[in-house]
């Protein structure tokens, strides 16, 4: 595997300008709460010479890949198997009790889709897996045996927005009374087959379903509304945080934190803020930032990201 070739940071510089502040300095401390392969990790300890980076990744094969190719960086990389809601935790595990950054970019690794085992892409038939952690788990074959209709529905409306999931989930359920769906070009071929006609040439018929069911079998909207606030919670004053995020739903979890932890607590009504109600955060970015033009071009996955930015200005008394 051409591990360089694959692994492609989004919006790079313009994440490492927007840290660049708070990472700068002597003992700094980062944490890249979605480690992957090490592109973001090795390209802000290159960048800032100062700084040690707690990474985090609950993807076994991810981590191994990374100590591999950040071991030049000695005890500036850190390496921690956790799901990134438990931040706090693992940096207290390094002897730390805040640091200066924060970076999450969200979604399915490069690693996870470009591996056709661990069943993660449509476009290529294998077990159907999906686990970010391979060791620990339901898999998508089990989401797919022991839903009924209605949870399936619900996972491919909620996590895929399809407006066809009571169509598709009705179809799961009659193929697997017949044999289990375990392969995912069996489960292309059932959405393709309960797709109508008109509706074929309107993108690929499984990519939502798909969507949804890594959603479901890793809990990554329950486990980002958890680890947003965790995140904020470590940082020290002056602290900043970066998130990427790759579809509307992780954005709009990110949005809702961060616009609540950069608000005025104040009640309505009074005739001055206090200084107790004064935002904790300020937002470093008008609203959501989108990668450049020519970035989109030279890389695909950069298309649909959002990148939303944070600094930590005060502490509640």
């Amino acid at each position: 595997m051409d591990i360089e070739r694959i692994h492609t940071p989004v919006m790079l510089e313009r994440t490492l300008e927007l840290l660049a502040p708070a990472v700068s300095g002597e003992g700094a401390v980062l944490v890249d709460a979605t480690l992957g392969m090490g592109g973001h990790t090795g390209a802000l300890l290159e960048r800032f010479p100062r700084l040690t980076v707690i990474g985090l990744d609950r993807d076994t094969d991810a981590l191994a890949i990374a100590r591999e190719r950040l071991a030049r960086f000695g005890d500036r990389a850190r390496f921690v198997h956790t799901v990134y809601d438990g931040i706090g935790r693992a940096v207290r595990s390094q002897g730390f009790h805040e640091v200066q950054g924060v970076l999450f970019d969200l979604g399915v690794s490069s690693l996870q889709l470009d591996r056709a085992e661990r069943g993660f892409a449509y476009a290529k038939d294998a077990p159907l897996d999906m686990r970010m952690d391979a060791t620990r788990g339901r898999t998508a074959a089990d989401v797919l045996a022991e839903a009924d209709e209605d949870q399936l529905r619900r996972i491919f409306l909620d996590y895929g927005e399809e407006k066809l999931a009571a169509r598709y989930a009705r179809a799961i359920v009659r193929a697997r009374a017949e044999r289990p769906i375990l392969r995912s070009a069996e489960l292309v071929e059932i959405i393709d087959r309960a797709t109508p006609a008109a509706l074929q040439r309107a993108g690929h018929p499984a990519k939502r379903v798909f969507q949804a069911l890594r959603i479901e079998v890793n809990e990554e909207l329950s486990v980002l509304e958890r680890a947003v606030p965790a995140a904020l919670d470590v940082l020290a004053i002056g602290g900043r945080t970066v998130v990427l995020s790759y579809q509307s739903l992780e954005d709009r979890i990110v949005k809702r934190v961060l616009q609540a932890a950069s608000s005025s607590t104040a009640p309505a009504g009074l005739p001055m803020e206090l200084p107790e109600h004064r935002p904790q955060f300020k937002l470093l970015v008008r609203g959501a930032e989108l990668a450049s033009e020519s970035e989109q071009a030279e890389n695909p996955r950069a298309k649909p990201v959002r990148l939303r930015a944070a600094e930590r200005v005060r502490r509640s008394s």
